[in-house]
């Protein structure tokens, strides 16, 4: 069961310029080969004098293939601080992203992943996000949490299968519900959510906080963003939150003690980084795992009743 949970869960590890970067005429997109990344195939010899990450070419606001997002800015101050040449490999965010990239040696470092996957060896938690409400202002909505009565007045834009559909099932919400697909549609945008709220085909949007946060602040219509309240104390495949860390190979320890020294040295440019794209963050919670969660509190308990 908590496999099954850890899989659903764990696709939100897939849902973030100087002389030394390589900008977007240097573009590296492999092909998704099943075949790649198994031993004995040729692979890129590593350089140590290189900063190079893995990274998605069209998804803002993590990273583009103009280095656009926070976690290219991310990227560029790390590997600024670490006196390396920065550059990318590029391929979507997709079944076989981790394994095709990072494994199959392509490229060395991913900037955001959930700090305890077990795909990778990971730093300490740079930052901590969750979903969020996102609203019209002139809409003059109040939502605070899952019993808000302004939940219940429109359609709600919603991410098919991910865990903020766990409580709105819980408080009878699925019939306001307006599902979006859990891997994204490449004919469109990463805004296309916030852009559907925006033009009014849905009322309300439940967005992973990085992009509600930062496609409401680039909108043209007003927008609210306010933080869902955590739910794993009622039911684990619920859990809003997650802290975020940088990740490499498993066996690249000395890789990783290096990063997280300039991580460690950087921690207050990285928030300012977050602020200035308007991604929501709350404080790092030590410790935090699925797997510690699903322990506790399991992934199939009916709604709490204490209030």
């Amino acid at each position: 069961m908590f496999k099954q949970v850890k899989k659903q869960l764990g696709l939100l590890a897939l849902l973030t310029l100087t002389s030394n970067v390589s900008f977007a005429a240097d573009v590296d997109i492999p092909s998704l080969n099943p075949d790649e990344g198994r031993i004995g195939e040729i692979r890129r010899v590593e350089n140590n004098d290189e900063f190079k990450v893995c990274a998605d070419p069209e998804n803002m606001p993590f990273s583009n293939n103009k280095q656009e997002g926070f976690e290219d800015k991310i990227a560029q101050l790390l590997a600024q601080d670490l006196g390396k040449k920065l550059s990318f490999t590029y391929a979507y965010s997709r079944q076989g992203f981790f394994r095709n990239t990072l494994g199959a040696n392509r490229c060395d470092v991913v900037i955001g992943t959930t700090s305890d996957s077990d795909m990778m060896r990971t730093s300490k938690p740079y930052y901590r996000a969750g979903h969020v409400y996102v609203w019209r202002k002139a809409s003059n909505y109040n939502i605070t949490d899952w019993t808000s009565a302004d939940l219940r007045k429109g359609f709600i834009g919603v991410i098919d299968h991910s865990p903020a559909t766990i409580p709105m099932n819980d408080n009878n919400l699925i019939g306001n519900a307006r599902p979006y697909r859990i891997q994204r549609d490449l004919n469109l945008p990463s805004s296309f959510m916030i852009d559907d709220l925006a033009k009014g085909d849905i009322d309300i949007a439940i967005a992973w906080g990085p992009i509600g946060g930062y496609f409401a602040k680039q909108s043209k219509v007003p927008m609210v963003v306010a933080p869902i309240p955590e739910y794993e104390t009622e039911n684990a495949k619920g859990k809003e939150y997650w802290n975020i860390s940088v990740g490499v190979r498993k066996k690249d320890k000395e890789r990783m003690a290096m990063i997280q020294s300039a991580l460690d040295r950087n921690q207050a440019k990285i928030i300012k980084i977050l602020d200035d794209y308007g991604i929501p963050h709350v404080p790092v919670v030590e410790g935090d795992s699925l797997q510690k969660v699903y322990n506790k509190y399991g992934a199939n308990k009916k709604p709490s009743t204490d209030k």
